[in-house]
This record gives structure tokens, sequence and C-alpha cells, in this order.
């Protein structure tokens, strides 16, 4: 994993991306721990929330820029690539450079290599955007050392204390948050998500005819190469 990530960071035609999702918030007067500066009332009990919202996160380490997008739906295999997808589309340009993406992901139940629908529409989007990604997971017990983990760190830290009440709070208290003196860029996704969804056998037999497992560790780093950059 070093060694990828530490080229992945030395080359100038590749991005590295590191993207995980942060366990779900509940929405009401809930008491989170931690302590504020101001009187704070919260439930002493708690009871059924009003919503919830799971933070999904994409980080560039080599420029410290944070993105948060707050899902309101289950956050399903579909989910984790629009977001991926979203984000591509609205910064494409300025990294018209760029020939591969390193994701950097823990193996979660809607990501990881064999989920059927995640490597579909990653493939998809291969296609679609002309560029290779490369997939490089943290093992069981490793994802602590995914670079987004510790952003979730400081968030936590930062709203611990205060209500999250709504999702304006929420989103608010993201978005006043820093890493390295830097704000994230944050959105909320109102988008409802259907689970369970899967490829049959024979779809994902073509899938994986497209793509290239590292021997002796094909769950941890996948390539799923461009055409056009093959071609090339």
């Amino acid at each position: 994993m070093t060694t990828i990530n530490a080229a992945a960071d030395a080359a100038s035609e590749v991005l590295r991306i590191s993207m995980d999702a942060k366990a779900s918030v509940k929405i009401g007067p809930f008491a989170r721990g931690g302590k504020s500066r101001v009187p704070v009332q919260a439930a002493d009990h708690d009871f059924t929330p009003e919503a919830t919202v799971t933070p999904v996160g994409l980080f560039l380490p080599a420029t410290d820029e944070l993105f948060v997008y707050h899902v309101t739906s289950k956050v399903t295999s579909d989910c984790v690539v629009d977001r991926l997808e979203q984000w591509w589309m609205a910064h494409k340009e300025r990294f018209a450079h760029i020939t591969t993406v390193v994701l950097n992901l823990d193996n979660g139940p809607e990501n990881h290599s064999r989920r059927t629908q995640f490597m579909a529409r990653l493939l998809a989007f291969v296609r679609a955007q002309g560029v290779s990604i490369r997939l490089a997971y943290y093992p069981p017990y490793h994802s602590k050392y995914n670079p987004i983990e510790r952003c979730w760190g400081i968030l936590e830290h930062h709203w611990n204390g205060a209500l999250l009440d709504s999702l304006d709070a929420v989103c608010g208290f993201t978005a006043t948050m820093t890493w390295k003196g830097i704000h994230p860029v944050v959105e909320l996704v109102a988008t409802t998500y259907t689970t369970g969804v899967t490829l049959t056998k024979e779809a994902m037999a073509a899938v994986e005819a497209q793509i290239a497992r590292l021997p002796h560790l094909e769950k941890w780093f996948v390539d799923i190469p461009c055409p056009s950059t093959m071609a090339g």
C-alpha cells in the first residue's frame, strides 16, 4: 500500500483519492458527549431520531482538500460511485491531465472489490470518463490508516457537545471544521438508493474479464484500465 500510494503521489498523471463513509448520525436532540462552551439541553433518552444522515467523504491527500456529502438514504454501491462521479464531473477540467485515479478504500460491504454492482459501476465510470482506476484497499483493522479517517476524527471532535437536531446543523458544523486550515466543501444528497442491487454471475464474469487483480492479493489491489489508455 505504501509503495502504491507513494508512486501515485509522485506521478503527475495520477490522482490519489481517499474515500470512506463515516458512521451514520442521528438527527435530533441527542447528547453526543464532548463539551460545549454554551449550555446545551439534550434529551435524556435516545428517542426515535427525526432522520439519519451518513457523511460520505472524498479526500485528496496531495492537497489536503476534503469534500463531504451528507447522504440521507442508505449508502449503497451506487451511492458511493455516484459521489465519485458527482465530484469528478464538478472538477474534471482541473484534472484534465489525469490518466489514472488511485482510490484508497476500506473493504466495506458496499465498496469491496467483490461487490458486483460496485465493480460494474466503476467499470462504467472508467469507460465514460476516459480514466483508469486502481483500487487500493486497506485490510481489516487497518482502515484507520486510510487518510480520510483522520478527517473524520477532526469532524467528530468539532461537533461533539453540539445538538445535531437538523440537517442544516449537520451541514453547518461540517462546513465550519477545518483540516490543516482548509474548510471542506459540503453538500446534502437526498437521493433515495435501493439496496441489494447485484449482477448475475454471467454479468459479473464479463466485468471480471475487463479488470486485473494483483496475484495473491486479488481482493486488495484491482486495476480497471481505460480501453483508450490500453490502446495507447
